[in-house]
């Protein structure tokens, strides 16, 4: 069972508190009682004793800093420049001496323009004034609401600090001028339509060399562009022009679809023809000449030996069309009269 010890706060088996805050005043209390010991008298050497004390304190809380995983730190000693330090636990010249500011150099940082994502902590991300930053006039003189981020990562963090005054505000300004150049250089119909890719590339290069020129000790790593809406009084007019376009391709899709479905069909049956009409030639060739060559021996045999061949021409001609002959009549040169004689073959069949 808890017990109580002699100053009366609860405690546990061991005798001391199992309230962390009662643990808390004991220690403050049994300090107090220390600091009056030291200073019996509450004269200079105990002001002199809490002064060096206190400095002990603030020194030692000022010593030492951490450095998390996706971040550097800039040191400064006396307001100079002296070194980045890498993540993890270091240590400095207190009481002001030695500065460190932490730069997250490996996390992806974004500024909105147009629009503006809940919970941002950053107060660069959002825009101050997203309506002015979004109009914008393009290459025609039509006017457009364009909405983009920019995604970028500290790459040098001791020209990110000293450098340029404010480089977040700094890159705002240059997105913004390198957007509206841009956009200005293309008509509505490309902006909100089919250019929107190239947009993004151009913009994300200018962009670069800007910072680079400035040395604001910042990379951009993409430009993206979210939504691009014509003004509101003309924006149900657009809407219709884009999907006209859209149905424009549409349609052209579907040509091309049935242009790539029947036209290799024609070249097959173009192919397969051709190559029947090769095979025929070939074929009514092969037998003109074969007959050619049959004629041309058969007129050798029958210049030697006129009667044997016409007779062997008789013979075979007679072999090759009998065989498809169904009733035959043979008759003698001196027969006058033909014998019928009943179809054998015919009253056979009708014979029930």
């Amino acid at each position: 069972m808890p017990t109580q010890n002699g100053n009366g706060h609860r405690g546990g088996f061991s005798g001391r508190s199992a309230n962390p805050g009662s643990e808390l005043e004991q220690l403050i209390g049994e300090g107090q009682e220390r600091l009056k010991q030291m200073m019996p008298d509450g004269g200079p050497r105990g002001a002199i004793m809490i002064a060096i004390l206190a400095a002990l304190l603030v020194g030692a809380w000022t010593a030492y800093y951490t450095v998390p995983s996706d971040s550097v730190a800039v040191v400064q000693r006396f307001g100079k420049y002296l070194k980045e330090v890498q993540p993890g636990l270091h240590f400095k010249f207190p009481l002001g001496i030695d500065q460190a500011t932490i730069v997250p150099v490996k996390r992806q940082l974004k500024q909105e323009f147009g629009f503006t994502t809940p919970g941002a902590r950053d107060p660069y991300q959002s825009p101050v004034d997203g309506r002015r930053e979004t109009e914008m006039v393009t290459g025609d003189l039509n006017a457009a609401l364009v909405e983009w981020v920019v995604q970028y990562r500290i790459a040098d963090p001791a020209k990110f600090l000293f450098e340029v005054r404010e480089p977040s505000a700094t890159l705002r300004y240059v997105s913004e001028s390198v957007m509206r150049e841009v956009v200005g250089d293309r008509t509505v119909d490309e902006v909100i339509t089919i250019g929107r890719q190239e947009i993004e590339s151009e913009a994300l290069t200018k962009m670069q060399e800007l910072s680079t020129k400035y040395a604001m000790g910042i990379s951009i790593d993409q430009v993206q562009l979210k939504n691009i809406n014509p003004p509101q009084p003309v924006q149900e007019s657009f809407n219709e022009v884009n999907q006209a376009q859209q149905e424009k391709e549409k349609l052209i899709n579907e040509a091309r679809r049935d242009y790539n479905k029947v036209i290799p069909l024609a070249e097959g049956e173009k192919d397969q023809r051709i190559r029947e009409a090769d095979g025929y030639r070939l074929k009514r060739i092969n037998e003109a000449e074969g007959d050619v060559a049959r004629f041309s021996a058969l007129l050798t045999e029958y210049t030697k030996a006129p009667e044997v061949t016409r007779r062997r021409i008789y013979v075979e001609t007679l072999q090759a069309v009998l065989p498809g002959i169904r009733s035959k009549i043979i008759v003698d040169d001196q027969t006058h009269n033909i014998l019928p004689l009943m179809n054998i073959d015919a009253a056979n069949v009708a014979r029930p």
